[in-house]
């Protein structure tokens, strides 16, 4: 069987696994889940041994300490993807909730109710996290789902999937509920994305040329974010002790991942006494500052950053820095550069706070908080699919309720349209 044939096959059980889902209680889909999670639990040793096989073919690839920080699985990485089950496992279930009910003057009664989107295909890169919160959350919304991860975690990818498969058997989840695209042909992605009539929604995660390259190949539904060009902005009223900790925090605690802090704004009022310290901090976690010049006066160690560097998410131990004259050219800087993805402003000033709000585009927006609480974890919503810049259908991080559609069901006594 070709690549082809190979991944239609897959869609076409997908779509008759999405049917049989739709049947299942939320009590039933709840004990699969947490089966799942033991599963995950029990092939604890033998999922690293398969990630050890993938980190040995990276390194040996040349891939940056970022890159294989997002690959490895360690046992609290683990413990996340068994926790994450669990949590979804509680959460409400929004399949069937009735969005808005009304009447209408010749008594017919409408009813707004959300249902499964059907068959969802998830494209992505590196994280083989994704695999089980992926499958999670469209399992938890009566989605069939379709995954095809990087060739970097091919041996984790497929060490997690099954596991995730064995384990929702033992409580009688459907054949085919949760695929793994079992090759890395870059031809599978290209007839995935191609698949009219059995995948309802893709989702890319990843860098930016998969998903510009899968929008390109698509013939169904893409929700996406390109980049994660996320912003810190230190306004002249901001507690400078919150700001150098938030600041920190947003570019250092993960530099990998795609709500991390790629751009620190400095209101030139306080740059002066910012920047030397956030110089200090930052020259300790061994990241590279480029600035503009004022700021290279203040931090004699960043290197002048060029305009490229406004709208590059690093995803690595790199960050810009600008001195900004106010709210209003931060906003201008963000709005400009930005990716639409997490900004923040850390401010005492709750006029320019509700000035940074309001205009600044952004699915997330934060006052002194960091932007990496950008997730659906952090949110509440459980693990989540990934975070949207898209501004139809969902925006931010995706849950539960952003995995499904609704439909009309209209009821009557005999009604007939005059």
């Amino acid at each position: 069987m070709d690549i082809n044939e190979q991944v239609l096959k897959i869609g076409a059980d997908a779509k008759a696994a999405s049917r049989e889902l739709a049947k299942l209680s939320t009590r039933k889909k709840n004990s699969i889940l947490e089966a799942m999670a033991d599963e995950l639990d029990a092939q604890r040793i033998f999922i690293q041994e398969e990630n050890a096989k993938d980190l040995v073919a990276g390194r040996e690839a040349g891939l940056t300490n970022a890159m294989l920080d997002r690959l490895e699985l360690t046992d609290d990485r683990i413990d996340s993807m068994i926790k994450g089950l669990r949590d979804v496992a509680v959460l409400t279930d929004p399949v069937g909730e009735q969005i808005s009910t009304w009447n209408r003057p010749n008594g017919l009664e409408i009813h707004k109710r959300r249902v499964p989107i059907g068959v969802i295909g998830i494209i992505f890169e590196s994280r083989p996290n994704v695999t089980c919160d992926a499958a999670a959350l469209c399992f938890k919304t009566s989605n069939a789902v379709i995954l095809r991860g990087g060739k970097e975690a091919i041996h984790s990818n497929l060490a997690i999937a099954s596991a995730m498969q064995k384990g929702g058997e033992t409580k009688g989840m459907p054949a085919n509920c949760i695929q793994l695209i079992p090759t890395i042909d870059r031809e599978a992605v290209k007839v995935m994305c191609q698949m009219v009539g059995y995948l309802d929604l893709i989702i890319p995660r990843g860098g930016e040329s998969l998903i510009r390259a899968v929008m390109q190949m698509a013939h169904v539904p893409v929700i996406k974010h390109y980049t994660g060009v996320c912003h810190t902005y230190i306004d002249a009223s901001a507690n400078l002790s919150m700001g150098w900790k938030i600041a920190e925090n947003a570019k250092c605690q993960r530099p990998g991942v795609c709500n991390a802090m790629e751009t620190l704004l400095v209101h030139r009022d306080v740059a002066a006494e910012f920047l030397p310290k956030m110089g200090e901090i930052l020259t300790e976690q061994k990241v590279e500052m480029r600035g503009d010049a004022a700021t290279c006066a203040l931090i004699p160690s960043a290197i002048a950053a060029t305009e490229e560097d406004w709208s590059t998410e690093y995803v690595d131990l790199i960050l810009s820095i600008k001195v900004v004259d106010g709210v209003e050219a931060a906003i201008q800087h963000i709005n400009t550069y930005g990716s639409g993805h997490s900004d923040a402003i850390i401010s005492e000033d709750e006029k320019a706070t509700v000035q940074f709000l309001n205009e600044v585009d952004a699915a997330t927006v934060y006052v002194n908080a960091s932007t990496r609480f950008t997730d659906g974890a952090e949110f509440g919503m459980g693990a989540e699919i990934g975070v949207s810049t898209d501004k139809l259908h969902a925006r931010g991080p995706m849950g539960l309720e952003e995995l499904t559609t609704y439909k009309y069901v209209v009821e009557g006594k005999g009604q007939i349209r005059e």
